[in-house]
């Protein structure tokens, strides 16, 4: 039987039915993004709940695909979305597995002894620079909160008095962020821009170094008159059960394999969490040789096993929940909304920028930055464009405005029980001129301010 309709009322069921797939749209959209919100609202509060944020972030990942797929007819379409999404994420998620693994068996080595055992001055200001200098350059290798453990860890060995600390610990938040920013394996937000090809090792480097520089020399300048002259503690040589070969072996080749992983990337034209994975394969061969006549109970916290038990796994899922419910918004083409109404309302992509910097400070700068991934396109912005090695120092050095603006942060803020508002009043306006100081001057150096 057949249907005959004139051509208004075809139109007025073109209309019906167009009307009602928006309206489920609409649905879906707000529901994946009241999930995504509501999921961040308890990803910040993590301390007064007393939940692990990692759980929120995996329930926020699952739900916001959940949402997409149920709400969605072409089922087929939503679950290859999914997969290749997950290829993205994946790459991310190993690369930091690795890189974690290499940090924690240096660790477990007594490596990062080859550093702290040069310090021998005992002028406190001298000390300042010299931990600024070594915080920032070691945080362009190892991640952000492990270089300000290690460095607090040496600070506390040098300096006695816990309120001139405070600055010490301050500044060393400011400089990990900061040395992690310019670096491709430095900051994992500058990690993810390389991985995702924004931006390349070589050009990263020498764009933003200058920039990062400024960011933590400004608040050491404004720091270093605040601190007094008082007696410094010589750093004791603890008994190691290392012999000096086996420490320097595992610190230079775990580093080694570190910094090789870019030149893997551009001689094999392999993702990088390939380059992270043969290093750590070299690498654990090499303990493996160097132990093997230990008895398993001396061997066995030495091992790349003991190492993969010891990383941070929950920090893993973290990210792996935060990228997944961003991939969600990006499928659903949230995050080109977004980047279009910052467009219309700001315009000046360095200002979006610098915004998303001060974001950075209160909102984790990893779904910040993995938005900002999805709201532009690369073929607006290619590769090495100036907007993303801006988002790059922003996002990474804008959380040390605030003591919870950073994992480095957060870290410091137990270890040396800095409040909140002592850090507000003393600090953050330095890491602010700082940052602000950084900004301009890459601004300068492309030409950009005027």
């Amino acid at each position: 039987m057949w249907i005959i309709l004139t051509k208004n009322e075809f139109r007025r069921c073109l209309k019906i039915l167009f009307l009602a797939e928006f309206i489920k749209f609409i649905k879906m959209t707000l529901l994946i993004t009241l999930i995504f919100v509501f999921s961040y609202i308890f990803i910040v509060l993590e301390h007064p709940i007393k939940i692990n944020k990692s759980a929120f972030a995996l329930l926020g990942g699952v739900l916001c695909w959940a949402a997409y797929i149920m709400m969605t007819p072409d089922k087929n379409e939503v679950g290859n979305q999914l997969l290749e999404h997950l290829s993205d994420v994946s790459s991310i998620l190993f690369f930091l597995m690795g890189a974690m693994t290499i940090v924690e068996l240096i660790d477990a080595h007594d490596g990062f002894e080859v550093i702290t055992s040069k310090i021998k001055t005992k002028n406190i200001t001298k000390v300042l620079w010299i931990i600024g200098v070594i915080t920032f350059l070691l945080s362009s290798v190892l991640d952000n909160l492990t270089t300000t453990i290690v460095m607090i860890s040496l600070t506390r060995k040098i300096v006695q008095d816990a309120k001139q600390r405070l600055f010490f610990a301050s500044l060393i938040v400011i400089a990990a962020n900061a040395g992690g920013a310019w670096s491709p394996i430095g900051d994992v937000t500058t990690t993810m821009l390389w991985i995702g090809g924004q931006i390349t090792t070589w050009k990263i480097m020498v764009s933003t170094f200058l920039a990062s520089s400024v960011c933590l020399i400004l608040p050491m300048i404004f720091i270093t008159p605040k601190l007094k002259s008082i007696p410094l503690n010589e750093i004791s040589k603890e008994p190691s059960e290392f012999n000096a070969t086996e420490r320097n072996l595992v610190f230079f080749l775990g580093i080694g394999a570190l910094i090789f992983v870019p030149v893997f990337k551009t001689i094999t034209n392999l993702p990088p969490f390939m380059g992270i994975l043969f290093g750590l394969g070299i690498l654990w061969i090499v303990t493996e040789i160097i132990h093997r006549n230990k008895v398993v109970v001396e061997r066995e916290p030495l091992t790349v096993m003991r190492a993969l038990q010891r990383i941070d796994l929950s920090s893993i899922l973290f990210f792996f929940g935060i990228l997944m419910s961003i991939a969600a918004l990006q499928s659903i083409g949230q995050l080109k909304n977004i980047a279009q109404y910052l467009d219309l309302h700001f315009g000046n992509h360095s200002i979006i920028a610098l915004i998303l910097g001060v974001l950075s400070a209160i909102i984790d700068n990893v779904p910040l930055v993995a938005a900002s991934m999805g709201m532009y396109d690369m073929t607006l912005f290619p590769p090495d464009h100036y907007f993303w090695e801006l988002i790059a120092y922003t996002t990474g050095t804008g959380g040390s405005i605030l003591i919870i603006g950073s994992a480095a942060g957060v870290a410091a803020m137990g270890m040396e029980k800095i409040e909140f508002f002592w850090y507000l009043k003393n600090i953050s306006w330095l890491a602010f001129l700082g940052y602000i100081g950084g900004a301009l001057v890459y601004l300068l150096q492309h030409g950009l301010l005027f």
